[in-house]
């Protein structure tokens, strides 16, 4: 598995999980532990998605789960900006 697939399964996970009804108790259960990045952050998708079509209905599919997680989405991308101003990338070595 690639660093890109196992993203893209623990944050579908979070998502399934948040569908199905499991995340809350399973949050409630072992606390901040299942809130880890990408679980938690599928779950804010899945939780933005589902508030976003009860109050807009259809549109809310495409609008709600980047309206939800936009903090976290902007605060990785200034990060990655401020850390890259610091540090120099090297080419890798075959």
């Amino acid at each position: 598995l690639t660093p890109a697939r196992i993203l893209v399964l623990f944050v579908s996970v979070g998502v399934f999980f948040f569908a199905i009804g499991i995340y809350d108790p399973l949050f409630e259960l072992c606390g901040t532990g299942v809130s880890v990045p990408l679980l938690g952050f599928g779950a804010t998708i899945g939780r933005g998605v589902k508030e976003a079509i009860e109050s807009e209905g259809a549109i809310g599919i495409l609008s709600g789960g980047l309206s939800s997680s936009a903090v976290g989405i902007t605060a990785s991308l200034l990060l990655g900006i401020i850390i890259s101003a610091f540090v120099r990338g090297r080419p890798k070595k075959m």
